[in-house]
């Protein structure tokens, strides 16, 4: 399964070059719409590196991933995303290949790596309100025994719900929450970010 973090991985970054202007215009109605160039260096840096890469276990992989992107990007953006990357690294430790068994306790490791960073929780307005209801659909889902497609356009649905769910709120954590109750009716940058990335790396594994 190790070939399939290649491919998720290589698919986010992809991803985020192409929708970069899209991610910093979001970002630029309420916080400092530098939030789709940001994490775009950073995988930009990724994929300059990707021949480079160890790729002699997964957790290697996406613990170079990680320095990559810190290395990259300054500020907020490059710690949390580079602390996800480190956080699932370190849950597969020197495991030889990733089963599906190890999906969602990855996941649940780069959530708690960003709570902590960023010090932000559920209903902050943060990334946070896509990723932790898409990764509880994608447990949900592999708990139901459904076909990896199946598992990644539930977690992608709800992603992309749970992302439009972020307009009423009011933000509370980054350059966003400076702005105070003229975050409301505003759509989070990172959770919709979240919703275009689970929405791809559906489809691509679909394709």
């Amino acid at each position: 399964m190790s070939k399939d973090v290649e491919f998720v991985v290589r698919t986010i970054a992809d991803t985020v070059l192409l929708n970069e202007a899209y991610f910093s215009e979001l970002d630029g109605v309420v916080g400092d719409g530098d939030f789709g160039y940001s994490i775009a260096r950073g995988f930009e840096k990724v994929l300059g590196e990707w021949d480079n890469i160890d790729r002699s276990l997964p957790g290697n992989f996406l613990k170079k991933i990680s320095s990559l992107i810190i290395s990259a990007v300054g500020g907020v953006s490059g710690t949390l995303w580079g602390t996800a990357f480190l956080r699932a690294g370190m849950v597969m430790g020197t495991k030889e290949a990733i089963t599906q068994e190890d999906i969602v306790p990855m996941f649940r490791s780069a959530i708690e790596g960003i709570k902590k960073r960023g010090n932000s929780d559920l209903g902050d307005k943060t990334l946070l309100d896509a990723l932790i209801p898409a990764v509880g659909a994608l447990e949900k889902a592999i708990n139901e025994g459904k076909t990896g497609s199946q598992i990644l356009e539930e977690a992608a649905v709800v992603a992309r719900e749970q992302a439009e769910a972020t307009r009423p709120m009011l933000a509370k954590r980054g350059r966003a929450a400076y702005t105070g109750e003229r975050s409301i009716g505003t759509l989070d940058a990172g959770a919709v970010a979240m919703a275009v990335l689970f929405e791809a790396v559906s489809q691509a594994w679909k394709d």
